[in-house]
């Protein structure tokens, strides 16, 4: 075959979704991997994670074939390269028919809820991420996953206010004059949002950033704000007492296109600057500077991340933030209002891609229970009517990610759960599974995808062929369903319908206008990429909620919503200190709080297994970073190892004195359970506690305590 260049596109869990171009030879593989410079927004560049992709396509250690674990081979951790002894190839037949056996039997015996699918955004590729996956485990009648673990509590806050999960154009960050980074790690996680703030600092932009660690970003701002954790909310709110106080408000926009001000004014009465002072550890003199300057220069906008939600407090922290664009009138200039997800304006057609509809032909005839992904330790150890015997994980790395690790690995080693893995390594996870299945990369199926930072369907084509017998989930969960006996005509359709089904092709009535026209032939003729039909020009750039109606019950921003309150949720932004905090444990057994953080050269839990990512990281790989004051209340030095300690479990790490933390925080970054030292990562001390709104994790609501260990056993992970 003859050389050639391919369109893909990273589907990992990033805003930034990158064009893709894969140069393959003349042998069919891919050696080469460059952004595309034709993306308007990630315009040629790759983060540092994905420019070395192909060290893990073609990574020694990929899984390439099905394994089954061996009768005599224990469930839990591997020695890493030590798989062969614990697992057996077999072939896709064998393991096809076994999994479809032991899951009618399960079934038939405890009820298809006993069953429990387990999967997130280890690909954000539409028809990877939830098409024949998901049609399979409603026809089956297994039960439901409330996927809550990453973005739940900051989209239902995004909803609750405005009624659709829009934000700025990545693109008009380069008109605004002041920006906030809240809570987001640019450099670390959305490293294409960048060129475009730097492009407005070059302007006389302000760039600052609000954040309890001082991350890469906040290293390169103009202005770094380090706050308490778990306070943003009152932080926002004593923010907007200022702006009413002072006159700082929009008026007019305020009065046209926003519900519930007086009510709003009623709340942030409660926030004065001092008490505000005091709950952040921000000074009093530096909450009036940012708020005066966030309310006189415009246009102003705010990238907020969802770090943000994952408090007790974090549905009300993003719903405060939210407010402040609507508070000022920010949204009306091009450059100004907030960012927090752009997934609401790809309205695939899910119900076309997922079909619910099939729970009523299931053996349950309704719609199965739901189970919230945060609480998979006790949905594994403690869940009842039926308990949990059957679990497939796909796209997820959950004995490494899921909160409460030791619940979690405590109900992964039962003997009597069956559990399916299907990955691209041997992860935390495999190691406790029954059967492990071969999974593709990006570069190995066809896809399309939207994105969570940007306006542009994208097509992914594949690049090369799948290694060894690497399958993806459409194939995957095809032929499971053949081998299940469901004959419904959903269960054949090819790659080739999903997409169009998705992009709701030739259903004129019901298509999202903003999709209207994109097909998988429209995106190919245009270079794999193409904008949402906004109703927009040069001199009319989309600017979402610049002008109303909007989609909320009032059809206006809600500052006071009537929803929420008749679900017994707050109808406005409050601070309430999380259950583990030092407003609430002051004096207590475990007065610092942990920051369990992700790493910037690492993807949740992936690419941590591999070399060349390893040594981006060597610095902080088994690291707990502390302040000077607190390393010195213990006698810990830098470079002693230590325990840090719960009720949960313990780590042991090496301290780094004057870290990145003030006084009374820690912080130590996520990694593989095998690869870590003691065979556990910083989620052996979170918990599964839940926040306020949406049912999501509180990862960064932690108390611990830390002590010098006993004797040097921490070790460089």
């Amino acid at each position: 075959m003859a050389a050639k260049t391919v369109h893909a596109v990273c589907s990992h869990d990033c805003p930034d979704s990158c064009g893709v171009l894969v140069t393959i030879d003349e042998s069919g593989r891919a050696t080469r991997l460059r952004g595309d410079p034709g993306h308007p927004v990630t315009r040629g560049f790759l983060c540092g994670k994905v420019a070395k992709y192909l060290e893990r396509v073609y990574s020694p250690d990929r899984l390439l074939y099905p394994m089954r674990r061996r009768a005599d081979a224990p469930k839990g951790p591997l020695e890493h390269r030590r798989e062969a002894e614990s697992f057996e190839r077999i072939s896709w037949d064998e393991a096809l028919d076994t999994i479809a056996a032991r899951l009618d039997a399960i079934a038939r015996q405890y009820g298809p809820e006993s069953i429990l699918p387990y999967s997130y955004a280890g690909t954000i590729g539409v028809l990877g991420y939830g098409s024949m996956d998901r049609r399979f485990f409603h026809r089956l009648g297994a039960s439901q996953l409330d996927r809550t673990i990453c973005a739940t509590t900051g989209g239902e806050a995004l909803l609750s206010v405005y009624g659709r999960k829009l934000g700025t154009d990545t693109e008009a960050f380069r008109n605004a004059r002041f920006i906030v980074a809240w809570g987001a790690n640019i450099h670390g996680n959305n490293i294409h949002l960048w060129p475009f703030i730097e492009e407005a600092r070059r302007n006389g932009a302000k760039l600052v950033v609000i954040d309890p660690y001082a991350t890469r970003t906040a290293k390169a701002a103009d202005w770094y704000i380090p706050i308490n954790p778990g306070t943003d909310s009152a932080l926002a709110l004593g923010m907007m007492h200022i702006l009413v106080r002072d006159g700082l408000y929009d008026q007019e926009y305020v009065a046209q296109w926003t519900h519930g001000f007086d009510r709003l004014c009623q709340r942030i009465a409660a926030y004065p600057v001092e008490r505000v002072s005091t709950l952040t550890g921000i000074p009093a003199a530096d909450i009036e500077r940012l708020a005066g300057e966030y309310g006189t220069t415009t246009p102003a906008v705010i990238r907020l991340n969802y770090g943000v939600q994952r408090s007790d407090n974090g549905g009300a922290a993003v719903r405060a933030i939210a407010m402040l664009p609507a508070l000022t009138g920010a949204w009306k200039r091009l450059g100004g209002g907030l960012q927090l997800s752009t997934s609401g304006a790809f309205r695939w057609d899910s119900a076309a891609l997922e079909r619910p509809d099939l729970m009523l032909s299931s053996p349950l005839g309704r719609p199965a229970r739901v189970v919230n992904m945060s609480r998979l330790g006790h949905a594994l150890t403690e869940l009842r009517d039926p308990a949990v015997h059957a679990l497939f994980v796909y796209n997820s790395n959950p004995a490494a990610i899921a909160p409460d690790q030791g619940a979690v690995l405590r109900g992964l080693s039962r003997p009597d759960l069956f559990t399916v893995v299907h990955e691209q390594f041997f992860t935390d996870t495999a190691d406790y599974a029954d059967l492990v299945l071969p999974a593709t990369t990006f570069l190995e199926h066809r896809d399309i995808q939207g994105a969570y930072g940007h306006y542009y369907v994208q097509i992914s084509d594949q690049a090369i062929e799948p290694l060894g017998e690497a399958r993806s989930n459409v194939w995957l969960f095809t032929g499971l369903a053949a081998r299940m006996g469901f004959t419904e005509p959903c269960f054949r359709d090819t790659v080739d319908e999903l997409m169009a089904q998705a992009l709701r092709a030739g259903d004129a009535e019901n298509q999202d206008p903003w999709l209207a026209g994109t097909t998988p032939q429209s995106l190919r003729e245009n270079g794999g990429i193409e904008r949402l039909h906004f109703s927009e020009g040069p001199r009319r750039p989309f600017q979402p909620f610049g002008e109303g109606p909007f989609p909320t019950p009032s059809g206006k921003i809600e500052f006071f919503s009537e929803k929420l309150a008749a679900e017994g949720v707050d109808p406005l932004p409050a601070f309430r200190p999380a259950a583990e905090s030092r407003h609430t444990a002051e004096g207590g057994p475990y007065p610092l709080e942990f920051l369990p953080r992700k790493s910037d050269n690492y993807m949740n839990s992936t690419f941590i297994n591999l070399p060349g990512h390893r040594e981006m990281e060597t610095a902080h790989n088994g690291v707990l970073e502390m302040h000077r004051d607190d390393a010195a209340q213990r006698g810990i030095a830098e470079g002693d190892a230590v325990e840090v300690f719960n009720d949960r479990g313990s780590l042991r790490l090496r301290a780094h004195v004057d870290g990145a933390v003030r006084p009374g925080v820690v912080a130590a970054r996520v990694g593989w359970n095998k690869l870590s030292a003691g065979g556990h990562n910083v989620n052996l001390l979170t918990s599964q506690r839940l926040n306020d709104l949406g049912g999501g994790p509180v990862f960064y609501s932690v108390l611990v305590d830390v002590r010098r260990a006993l004797r040097s056993t921490a070790k460089r992970a």
